[in-house]
């Protein structure tokens, strides 16, 4: 059962074992692969909100599942999408750096998209009390400062760093898949009663946004790991993050259904998508002369 002491605990914990992963090297990136970063970044902090934003539109969920997509879309990338971007033969330096910096921008970024999307969705149904504040700490607190702690260690104490950080990272993937089952089971019965409003918008959401940043990286003729390590980094959010805004933030478990949905549906998109470059990959190499 998610409670609101053991929720930003969980996901402070996830966040700091990412951190362990990190390094200041992994930011410098911006400075060795620019176009790949800048193409990052606007997939997954500027198309990924704005995707969102025109499926709600398009489906009209009710106004709670309506902010809770767009909360999801503004988080940033899900804590298991280094690992798969390595599992897909991408490239993981670049997928960190990316985790990375939308990590530390959201404690920025996430409460202004979500404060917009109260104001566009939810205003006319009820008076909304916006947190901006509250929202910003909140997100900076259990997000980004774990993050950065988890940083200052490593450069402190790097051998300790490297024999924790496997462990970490394990009890940090166990967490992560705790809270989408504590929550899924929550809100069992809202999901079921309500899956023809959010699974198809959900679904849509990591379609679309994948496959518009793998045209995007086509497009800007990223190397073939680049271009994976992006498709993977806008398709994978942090749902855990997703839950924390909805349910502790604002209170509203309802909202917490569409991080919960798109949390299934990543994961499901994710393996298909390694599949096809693994296979391609493949059919590649044993192709003669």
């Amino acid at each position: 059962m998610i409670t609101e002491a053991l929720l930003p605990l969980g996901l402070a914990f996830i966040m700091f074992a990412m951190g362990l992963a990190l390094t200041p090297a992994d930011f410098r990136l911006v400075a060795t692969r620019p176009r790949a970063v800048a193409l990052g970044l606007a997939c997954q902090m500027l198309l990924l909100p704005a995707l969102a934003w025109g499926l709600v539109e398009v489906f009209a969920p009710p106004p709670a599942f309506a902010v809770g997509l767009i909360i999801l879309a503004a988080c940033p990338g899900g804590i298991t999408s280094n690992l798969l971007t390595h599992l897909a033969g991408g490239a993981t330096a670049l997928a960190v750096s990316l985790t990375a910096l939308t990590s530390v921008a959201g404690a920025v970024s996430v409460p202004l998209v979500v404060n917009l999307a109260l104001m566009r969705f939810a205003g006319a149904e009820q008076m909304v009390d916006l947190p901006v504040a509250r929202m910003t700490l909140g997100v900076f607190a259990v997000a980004t400062l774990p993050l950065l702690l988890a940083m200052a260690v490593k450069a402190r104490f790097p051998a300790a760093a490297l024999r924790t950080e496997p462990i970490a990272r394990h009890v940090a993937t166990v967490l992560f898949a705790l809270i989408v089952v504590g929550a899924f089971a929550s809100q069992w019965a809202t999901m079921t009663e309500h899956a023809g409003q959010v699974l198809p918008p959900a679904l849509a959401l990591n379609a679309a946004a994948m496959a518009l940043a793998f045209l995007a990286a086509r497009g800007a003729r990223l190397e073939r790991r680049e271009g994976i390590a992006v498709v993977m980094e806008t398709g994978l959010q942090n749902g855990a993050l997703g839950i924390f805004v909805a349910a502790t933030l604002l209170q509203d478990p309802a909202m917490m259904v569409p991080s919960i949905t798109y949390a299934l549906v990543m994961n499901a998109t994710a393996v298909l998508f390694i599949l096809a470059v693994r296979g391609r990959l493949t059919a590649r190499t044993a192709r003669p002369g």
